[in-house]
């Protein structure tokens, strides 16, 4: 049973999370204001959320993440309400026939910081300090779930019009291809509930302490701010990463296929980087940064796009011309630099042919 909570998610920690998941989310997981405005919503309708560390799940305890699916360039006008997330959680429910104890996160990034918890409030549920990424990725099998080889499906994918389908499929990369198909006929965004597990797989499986990492970074940026200190260094130190790029946004060029926003973003050095370009190519997420043609960062490490001034993140869909920027480089989880996490989500799977280096290995920018 899960043990009782000592620790809230309030409508200041909705802030905070939704500013340092963006942060986390590598320029992709959705718009965080649109999430924020859903967790905001559900917690002023139906109270604060019971914040749990993993300690506090027990082992039989049965817990589902909860999440967003689909091209984030479409939630700028294709906005979900909330019910389709509880539709989805509600049917797997039915499907397996046991009632959730707790909600988790499947990453943290922008909107997918917030549905978890939108979901958490108005179902009186407690959500769970953890996540199946530490950052945020593009597609369903991109999780620590299934690296330890747990089932994606049964799973269930919602959208506005009323439209549901549950998923069994034989592995979770047949479930990102039919998830995927299914998505895009939704109008290239959905809602799902997806990966249940027993809070023992969760425990074993999972990246701790995720939330309140981004908890953590968005009070930074906030502070930051107020005291009139560099956001974005204060940012870096947190994560032990690194600048990689300063200066402004020359061009992007971005479109929405296969149910994922592709594209590359160029920017032109400043100050110490005057004189200097560099490249960020995208599926959803910031996958590879190439100063003046050479890699600094790739995927599975962490690429952030930050405004220079205020510290604030840049989703892929929000990069505009002109945009003056910080780039950094920070260190993903070691789940990810195994062999069998870099075969799921290192540069080579992307289709970039070039070996995965360590941001923090990689040598230092001019």
């Amino acid at each position: 049973m899960i043990q009782e909570a000592t620790l809230k998610i309030g409508r200041d920690e909705v802030e905070d999370i939704a500013l340092g998941a963006a942060v986390l989310g590598t320029g992709g997981g959705g718009d965080p204001f649109i999430g924020k405005l859903l967790a905001l919503d559900a917690i002023d309708n139906h109270g604060e959320v019971d914040f749990l560390d993993l300690n506090q799940v027990d082992d039989d305890d049965f817990v589902i993440p909860s999440a967003m699916m689909g091209a984030p360039t479409v939630m700028v006008e294709k906005v979900p309400s909330g019910s389709e997330s509880l539709s989805s959680l509600r049917q797997l429910e039915t499907q397996i026939g046991r009632k959730a104890d707790a909600i988790v996160p499947i990453e943290q990034g922008g909107i997918n910081s917030q549905i978890p918890i939108a979901v958490a409030a108005t179902l009186g549920l407690p959500l769970v300090d953890c996540d199946g990424m530490g950052r945020a990725f593009p597609e369903l099998q991109m999780v620590t779930f299934h690296l330890d080889g747990i089932p994606a499906t049964p799973m269930v994918i919602s959208d506005e019009k009323g439209n549901s389908m549950v998923l069994s499929t034989c592995n979770n990369v047949w479930a990102e291809r039919i998830a995927r198909a299914v998505t895009v006929q939704m109008g290239g965004s959905s809602l799902i509930a997806i990966y249940p597990m027993q809070g023992s797989k969760l425990k074993a499986s999972c990246v701790p302490n995720s939330v309140s990492l981004s908890m953590k970074i968005g009070r930074t940026i906030r502070e930051s701010r107020r005291r009139g200190e560099n956001a974005v260094n204060a940012v870096a130190s947190i994560l032990n990463g690194r600048t990689l790029f300063q200066g402004k946004v020359v061009d992007v060029m971005r479109r929405t296929v296969g149910g994922f926003a592709r594209g590359d973003a160029k920017f032109e050095g400043l100050d110490e980087y005057l004189g200097h370009s560099l490249t960020i190519s995208f599926q959803n997420e910031n996958l590879v940064a190439l100063l003046d043609g050479r890699v600094v960062a790739s995927v599975p490490d962490l690429i952030t796009v930050m405004d220079s001034e205020t510290g604030i993140p840049i989703t892929t869909e929000g990069l505009r011309y002109g945009n003056r920027v910080t780039v950094i480089g920070s260190p993903c989880s070691p789940k990810w630099r195994t062999p069998e996490g870099l075969r799921t989500v290192g540069p080579r799977y992307f289709g970039y042919d070039l070996d995965y280096v360590p941001v923090e290995r990689i040598g230092e920018t001019p």
